[in-house]
This record gives C-alpha cells, sequence and structure tokens, in this order.
C-alpha cells in the first residue's frame, strides 16, 4: 500500500523546529501536510529516514537486498555503497551482480563506479577498471557518482590513469568520493583542488579540520573495526554544514544491532545539536549525492521514519516509497535467497610451504632484525616493529608468547607462492583464524600462532571457495561465504548469530580485538599505512614500495 495518512510530530530538520502534524501520502509521494499546533507529547515523533553516506555492502556480508531489509528495521532509508570489493574480484560482472539484487532491497542502495580496481599495483586482483568503463558505468545509470579515490599518491602527482577517472566523473556532474588517510595541510588542498569532493578516512579532529578548509565533506565514520566517533564528534559543533555519517566496513552482527540511528542517539547525547546531528544523518547525504530520497516535504516520496523520542531514537516504523517496510525492529519483508557467483582458483597450503616462503638468516648475527607490523583495536592503520627474530633452523618463526604471530597471504586467483610476514596486537595463543576478505583484491588472508595453524585455518577457507575460519585448541568453526567468498547467501539474522559464533571463538584463541576478523581483512590493504602484507610481499604504505622482513 503506498497511500495514507500518519498524525505524528514532525521534526522539521530544514526549519529546525518540531510541530504536532497530519501527513498524507498517494501513490508514494506526500500530497500534503497540515500543521495541527505546538508538539503534543502523546504522538510519536516522524522524520526523514536516516541514510549511510558510505559503506561497502559486501562488508556485511550480506548481498544487498538483505543488507537493505536488515538497515530498514533501524529507519534506514538509503545507502551510499562503493562496490569495490566485487569489482576487484569480478569486475563489471560484480558491479551489475550488486545493481540488480538491490532491486529487492526495500532501501534504497545507490552504488558509486570504483575509482581503485584494483586498488594498487602491488598485488593481485581479479580485474581491472578504467576510465572507459567508469564512463559506461555511469552513463548506465548503474552507478551514480565516483567512488572513493584510493590511489591519493597518483592524485597528488595528477597520475593520467586516475585523473582521467576523475574527469569522467565531473563532465556527468558526478560527486566524487574521497579516501586519503593521514592527509593533511597542503597535500590535503591539492587533493581536493583534483575535484574530490569528500573524505572519511579521518582519524583525528586536525585532520579533518584540514580537509573542511579545503572544501570537503567529512563523514565521521564508525564502523566495525574503524571507529572515529571519538575523535571527530566535535566538529558538529564547529562545522555542522558539511557533516555526514557513515560506517564504511560493518559486519552482520553489528548491524543487526543498530545503524546509522546509533550513530546519531550517541551523538545527540553527547550534547551535540539535536537538528545538527539528525540533518548530518538524514538529510546532507541527499543533497551532498543528490539522492531521490523524501525529506518529508509536499511532492516528496514518502521516505520517513517514526520514533518513539527525537534524541532516543528508537524506530517504531519506516516507510519507504509509501510503503511502511519495517515496524518495531522487524522486516515487513520476507528473506529471499540471492544467487551466486565467484571466482576462486585458491590451492591448498602445506606449513612447509609457509615456513619456506620466509627468508633464510643468520641467527648468530646479533644485528639482524623482524620487521614486524602493529595492528591496534578500533583502526585500519599499522605501524612497524623492529624486532629480533625468534628463529627455526635458519628462518624466522612466530612466537606467540610475546605476540609476535605469523601472516599469511594466498592468491586466490592463480597457484603461487604464499607471501609470510609477521605481526603484533591479534594475540592469538594456540590457533589461528582466516578469512577470504582481505581489502581491497580480497585474496585468502590468516593470522595464527603457528604455521600449522595457519596453513589449516587457510585451507578451511581454500575448501568452502570462500569464507571465515577459526581453528585452535579451543575448537574450530567456519563460515562459508559462497558469493564472491564475500558474502552469504543467508538471511541476516542466521548470519548475526554465525559470526558471533565465530568471533567469540576467536576470542577464545586469544585475540583481544574486538572485530578480529575485520581487522584481519586491512591487514592486506596497501593503501592505508604504514606496514602490509599483499599476496606479493611486505609492503611499506609511507614509501610505497615491497621491503624485506629481515634487515639490519
Amino acid at each position: 500500500m503506498d497511500e495514507g495518512m500518519i498524525q505524528a510530530n514532525l521534526v522539521d530538520l530544514e526549519a529546525r523546529r518540531i510541530h504536532a502534524a497530519s501527513i498524507h501520502w498517494a501513490g508514494g509521494r506526500i500530497v500534503a501536510v497540515a500543521i495541527l499546533g505546538p508538539p503534543d507529547e502523546t504522538l510519536d515523533y516522524v522524520l526523514p529516514g536516516f541514510v549511510d553516506a558510505h559503506v561497502h555492502v559486501e562488508s556485511t556480508m550480506l548481498t544487498p537486498a538483505e543488507f537493505g531489509r536488515v538497515a530498514s528495521r533501524h529507519g534506514t532509508v538509503a545507502a551510499v555503497a562503493d562496490p569495490h570489493e566485487i569489482a576487484n574480484i569480478l569486475g563489471t560482472e560484480g558491479i551489475h551482480y550488486m545493481a540488480s539484487d538491490a532491486r529487492w532491497s526495500p532501501i534504497q542502495i545507490h552504488f558509486g563506479a570504483p575509482a581503485c580496481v584494483p586498488a594498487t599495483a602491488y598485488e593481485t586482483a581479479g580485474a581491472e577498471l578504467n576510465a572507459a568503463h567508469i564512463k559506461r558505468l555511469i552513463g548506465d545509470d548503474t552507478t551514480g557518482h565516483l567512488a572513493e579515490v584510493m590511489d591519493f599518491s597518483g592524485v597528488l602527482k595528477r597520475e593520467t590513469g586516475v585523473m582521467d577517472k576523475i574527469a569522467v566523473a565531473r563532465r556527468f556532474g558526478r560527486t566524487v568520493d574521497g579516501h586519503a588517510p593521514g592527509l593533511r595541510s597542503d597535500a590535503a588542498q591539492c587533493y581536493a583542488d583534483a575535484g574530490i569532493d569528500n573524505d572519511h578516512e579521518c582519524a583525528t579532529r586536525a585532520e579533518a579540520e584540514d580537509k573542511l578548509a579545503a572544501g570537503m565533506w567529512i563523514s565521521i565514520r564508525e564502523g566495525s573495526a574503524a571507529r572515529n566517533f571519538e575523535a571527530l564528534h566535535e566538529l558538529l559543533d564547529t562545522h555542522p554544514q558539511r557533516i555526514m555519517f557513515c560506517t564504511d566496513d560493518l559486519h552482520p552482527d553489528d548491524l543487526a544491532a543498530g545503524h546509522i540511528n546509533v550513530i546519531a542517539a550517541r551523538a545527540i547525547a553527547a550534547g551535540h545539536d539535536r537538528f545538527d546531528v539528525l540533518r548530518a544523518a538524514c538529510s546532507h547525504p541527499v543533497s551532498h549525492y543528490s539522492l531521490p530520497v523524501g525529506q518529508l516535504r509536499i511532492g516528496d516520496r514518502m521516505d520517513a521514519i517514526r520514533v518513539d523520542h527525537p534524541d532516543r531514537l528508537n524506530v517504531l516504523a519506516t516507510w519507504i516509497g509509501g510503503e511502511r517496510v519495517a515496524g518495531h525492529g522487524e522486516s515487513q519483508q520476507t528473506y529471499r535467497p540471492s544467487p551466486t557467483i565467484n571466482r576462486f582458483n585458491a590451492r591448498p597450503v602445506t606449513a612447509s610451504a609457509l615456513e619456506a616462503a620466509l627468508p633464510e638468516g643468520d641467527p648468530d648475527n646479533p644485528s639482524l632484525r623482524l620487521r614486524v607490523i602493529n595492528c591496534r583495536d578500533g583502526a585500519l592503520d599499522t605501524t612497524e616493529s623492529r624486532l629480533k627474530p625468534t628463529w627455526k633452523a635458519n628462518r624466522p618463526t612466530p612466537d606467540p608468547a610475546n605476540d609476535v604471530l605469523m601472516l599469511a597471504v594466498v592468491n586466490r586467483y592463480r597457484v603461487t607462492p604464499p607471501a609470510v610476514a609477521f605481526i603484533h596486537g591479534f594475540g592469538l595463543r594456540d590457533g589461528a583464524i582466516a578469512g577470504s576478505i582481505a581489502h581491497d583484491s580480497h585474496n585468502v588472508i590468516a593470522v595464527g600462532s603457528s604455521a600449522e595453524w595457519v596453513s589449516e585455518a587457510l585451507n578451511q577457507v581454500i575448501d568452502m571457495q570462500g569464507g571465515i575460519a577459526a581453528v585452535g585448541a579451543a575448537g574450530s568453526d567456519q563460515l562459508a561465504l559462497p558469493v564472491a567468498g564475500l558474502m552469504s547467501n543467508v538471511d541476516g539474522d542466521t548470519m548475526a548469530h554465525r559470526h558471533e559464533a565465530l568471533v567469540s571463538l576467536a576470542h577464545a584463541l586469544g585475540t583481544p580485538l574486538s572485530a578480529p576478523f575485520m581487522t584481519l581483512s586491512f591487514m592486506a590493504l596497501l593503501v592505508i599505512p604504514a606496514l602490509k602484507l599483499s599476496d606479493r610481499g611486505l609492503f611499506d604504505g609511507e614509501r610505497f614500495e615491497f621491503v624485506s622482513l629481515l634487515t639490519d
């Protein structure tokens, strides 16, 4: 039913006031808004729905249709999505799969054309998209903007390949998303001057202020692994006109618990102006991306939510195009399985192959040091340590007692030797975790306390043709992801429960990380410094070059 009427306290974000009103719609669009008087405490509140300003649907491990079904429970009516995860595996075929499946989603999912497939030339991906691909994807309305331009080094140098893609988006008059972690001052201005409109990678307020000064919009990100709310929320007071909210990468159990509604309620509870917060959560992405999402004005689509209070934001109902799609935490739509699509050619890996991939060194050389990646909870960037190696014969070996673990990446597209390094911060004592989600090329990645456990975890993922796994002294569990090795084709509640079980097992194996599988997936993302591991070797993301594992 796409016609109806609701009487409630209307939260007017444009006028910044609340009044009792009756809202009438027909054909999915608002035809009348009658103001009845001052707010009525006996009525609930109605306001425009929430919009996620930047998300990778694939990171929820749900297909677009199921992502939308779960997100609508929390008052989300639209999402701006970058499908570069599946694009790195399947190219434009993967993007068209996402767009096709999204037609079954109750919420609007607006995809961008991935700007960096592959993310760098220092890893193996399954596809490559050039400016001609971008032109076709935007020209046929499969995508509506240019998604995050991660090659900020190429932008600063004005390299032809990346600048051609930006130029295509500009010719169509479309928004260009940024991705420039750590960029400050003149470099931030140079990046923005190339035609970049926004950024979601700011980790500090100073960084965000430099980018705002350069003319960019800032999305405050609060995802499963990257959490920047605490560092950035004061921007809602100082720069309220150019702030949005996003989740970027959110796991299924976190999505089941809440979405943009949680971030907005937290911001209001922190003391920020209610209307500034709600405009960031509901209105700013609509204007920034020119989305056809209703804002409770006559002639708009009836895209709205009813909440118990404009500060608490407990969602009681969600309407999209006049249809009530969710209410009281339950979707009104029946779960619909999605078809599967994949590309997976990896073969099992032995523990001896992992050990053989490590460099030989001289255990008697007191000056020899091991480059070790340092990861931390709630962040995607890493640092580098140089530690005295623990040896097995003449090769370095894990030292779980000191949390120096083996990290391995296996090429999923063709059979090649594994890449192996060492990492601190995962805390696994007697076991390993692995997954086929390894941003952005999505080779198979694992971390563990020994080569034996790492090979076992890798091989479980390889046997499933994609998924996540945890193995060790505390037990073993696996979760298949048959859609490109990224997503499941089961319902969101089942996925939330299954993923939570895998995380619980990882914690039993010793990791203190709140989102260990999400954190692991970013240890192969070379465009976020400082030290990462691709299928081709250990990479310094600041110098943008491969480095040796052993060094003096």
